[in-house]
């Protein structure tokens, strides 16, 4: 399938809105969050500790990239926190590309079948906010988020 057949299926833009459930971070599969050299100094400096330590405690090397772990048992992020008795995450500000731009991820996007087959674990998928062609494409390819918004990346700094 080549790109523009992908994209004309959502051409009228997709629904989605996040309920906070946490099932985008959670298991029971085991998967990959990867994180940036610039990511892993951002989050370092949100949780007060050097990139050397972050890389120690909560990430790992798989190949050329680095990951952020998961939970030995259920498999979900390590920063997949309960807070105030619900699911949350403990790095939001800082969070990585991979888990800004969810749901709308290649897989996902690739047709209305894998659109919808995300929207059974997530219950905000065909939900809420609506958004566009365009602002699905822009998420999509928006890697380096931090160079964007400067005030979030400042704001972990402090």
């Amino acid at each position: 399938m080549n790109k523009e057949t992908v994209q004309e299926w959502y051409a009228a833009g997709l629904h989605f809105e996040c309920t906070g459930c946490g099932a985008c971070c959670s298991g029971p599969g085991e998967g990959y969050i990867w994180v940036s050299r610039p990511e892993i100094e951002l989050i370092g400096r949100h949780l007060n500790m050097t990139p050397g330590q972050l890389r120690q405690k909560y990430l790992r090397r798989v190949g050329l990239r680095t990951t952020i772990i998961e939970h030995e048992t259920t498999k979900d992020c390590i920063f997949l926190r309960k807070i105030d008795g619900k699911k949350q995450c403990a790095i939001y500000p800082v969070r990585p590309s991979q888990c800004r731009s969810w749901p709308f991820w290649p897989d996902n996007l690739s047709g209305p079948s894998d659109w919808n087959r995300a929207g059974l674990r997530c219950p905000g998928i065909n939900r809420g906010r609506h958004y566009g062609a365009k602002q699905i494409e822009r998420i999509k390819r928006n890697r380096r988020w931090w160079e964007n918004q400067k005030d979030i990346a400042e704001s972990s700094l402090k």
